[in-house]
């Protein structure tokens, strides 16, 4: 019996067409130049901090601080350490119940179908474009009026408001790629409205609450004009005591710098801690709904 003899597998070829590799290094060369661009604030914010006021001046802007300031940061901290406190309450509270309000108003626009569901869902989502500044006067009123102004609960109540149409339209999205057959089998046993919330549709909700929990805190937490006209000076936050240490005509560059990356912290840790799921529960739900 004659064997025929195997031909030599030739090894893939590993060379890249020049155009592929221009085009993918001209790629990495814009994303390092617009990384570069918006990282410089961040540097200036860095650096200032860390300097004294008299080594802050137009010349040695960009220059790194011969040694660092430390006492900058608890300079800030003095001024707006309470402030920190507020704001932390504030964005707390209103987040939890924003999004509670708003996984509710999902789970029953998207799984429990009544006439004109479609219309007031159309009537909720108007309220995300409606600029803060058309209704800032009436919702001064308003809150005035509960006897709430002044306090924090009067600003806790305008943020979640504001923050149902948002949290409504993403727990919507996202409870539309919930099976219908688990919310028929559930009905089959006998499971009402609020039992089949609590058993079935809460425990799966944990993406979609990561998502609501990341952007409310973050809109919460960064607001300043419902800051500055829904509040006295002692439940002002944070936002609104880091424009006071901007005020006045000698400004100390550092004190702002510093209580800015103060202020930044607990948004940064949100993210840090969440951010990984963030993704993945902001997708769920974006082909139906």
């Amino acid at each position: 019996m004659t064997t025929t003899p195997l031909s030599p597998v030739s090894a893939p070829s590993t060379h890249k067409s020049p155009r592929f590799s221009v085009a993918r290094g001209l790629m990495y060369l814009g994303l390092t130049v617009a990384t570069l661009f918006f990282l410089l604030p961040i540097y200036l914010l860095v650096v200032t901090a860390f300097k004294t006021p008299d080594a802050i001046n137009l010349a040695t802007t960009w220059q790194l601080p011969k040694f660092l300031n430390w006492a900058s940061f608890s300079d800030a901290w003095a001024k707006v350490g309470g402030n920190m406190g507020n704001s932390l309450f504030l964005a707390v509270t209103a987040t939890a119940i924003s999004a509670m309000l708003g996984s509710l108003n999902g789970y029953a626009l998207s799984k429990w179908r009544f006439r004109g569901a479609n219309t007031l869902f159309a009537f909720m989502l108007f309220g995300m474009f409606i600029p803060y500044q058309s209704v800032l006067i009436p919702l001064f009123q308003f809150i005035k009026s509960l006897g709430l102004y002044g306090s924090i609960w009067g600003l806790i109540l305008a943020h979640v408001v504001y923050g149902i149409p948002i949290t409504t339209l993403i727990f919507r999205n996202f409870y539309a790629d919930v099976p219908d057959a688990l919310v028929e089998a559930a009905t089959i046993d006998g499971a009402g409205f609020w039992s089949i919330y609590s058993k079935v549709i809460f425990p799966i909700s944990i993406p979609g609450f990561v998502v609501v929990i990341i952007w409310q805190f973050t809109q919460v937490w960064n607001e300043f004009l419902f800051a500055a006209t829904l509040t006295s000076s002692g439940s002002q936050p944070v936002t609104y005591a880091l424009s006071q240490l901007a005020g006045g005509q000698a400004v100390s560059w550092n004190l702002p710098m510093a209580g800015a990356i103060l202020a930044a912290i607990p948004t940064l840790l949100v993210y840090i801690v969440l951010g990984r799921y963030f993704v993945r529960g902001l997708l769920a739900g974006s082909v139906k709904g």
